[in-house]
Parts: structure tokens; sequence; C-alpha cells
């Protein structure tokens, strides 16, 4: 079976759904931004603090393309990684994109507790977060079928997205 690919920004649940996708259908969960930690034993807060973004979505790339290789997995990607056209290559090469949505306030909600989003260490993380939304909605909306998470659960969007997959086969 082709991969099943989850995009979109950070807090719009591509982790929690993933979990779902696995117990629905047996597949392997990837979570790239878990797999750079490991590979790098550091935290994402650390690489981006001690090398800079720019590095970290190198390093990002080079999971992606491994990954993508691979078939039957559900890859949770990082919310940037639409913003490179050779992730994008990649990811759809083996997989079905899917890019989930969510407004800039209930992001908000879903991260305000998270002491991990580097990108959001700023005076106004809701400025911050519909700066970034509004660059990266273009390469979203390219991405794949768009997923709305607002007022849905994990298991909802889970289903919402085994069958469109159902459909496509």
């Amino acid at each position: 079976m082709k991969n099943i690919v989850l995009t979109g920004f950070m807090g719009t649940g591509k982790t929690a759904v993933g979990r779902e996708l696995t117990a629905m259908l047996g597949m392997r969960l990837v979570d790239i931004d878990a797999e750079i930690e490991r590979s790098q034993k550091m935290t994402i807060n650390d690489i981006f603090k001690n090398y800079g973004e720019g590095r970290f979505r190198e390093i990002e790339s080079e999971m992606i393309k491994k990954f993508s290789e691979d078939k039957n997995l559900i890859i949770s990607t990082g919310g940037g990684a639409v913003l490179k056209s050779v992730n994008m290559d990649n990811l759809s090469k083996n997989g079905i994109i899917f890019c989930l949505n969510a407004s800039p306030q209930a992001i908000m909600e879903r991260t305000k507790m998270s002491g991990d989003r580097p990108l959001l260490k700023v005076v106004d993380p809701l400025a911050k977060i519909r700066e970034l939304l509004d660059y990266r909605r273009p390469f979203y909306e390219e991405a794949g079928t768009m997923i709305e998470t607002e007022g849905k659960t994990p298991r909802q969007i889970a289903e919402e997205i085994a069958e469109i997959i159902k459909c496509r086969k």
C-alpha cells in the first residue's frame, strides 16, 4: 500500500491522527520530527538553537527522502516540510498526501502549553502563527487533500482519511 502522508501546520493534529490511522490500518507511523531527534541525539529546539533552521530543514529533507522510499507507512511531517519542493516530490512518489488544517486560534490553543515549538518562542505567538500560516498557505493548498480538523476528534479525522483512501483504490 502507498504511504499516507500527513502534513500541515504545527498543532493541526498530525501525530494524533497518525496514531489513530496506525490503530485503524495496522501501518507503522513515522514521525519525521521524532526521527530527526533520534538521529541527531538532540531535540528540535536544540537543533534550531545550535545550528539554525536551515540545518534543521536539511536534516528534515534527508529523513523525508529516506522514509519516502518505503511503503505501507504513515508519515507525519513537520509543518515546514512543504516549503521545499524536493520534499513534496519525494513524499508523493509513494504516498497520498493529506494536509491537516486549523484556524490560527485553534492552533494557538493546541500549542500554547508546549515548550517544544521553536518558531513560537516569540513575544506574540498568535501573530507569528498568522504570519507563518499566511506564508505557507499556498504550499499547504498545493500539497494534497485538505482536511479541516477543527471540531473533530483525531479518530474522526482518521476515519475521513481512511474513507478517502478507500475511494482512491
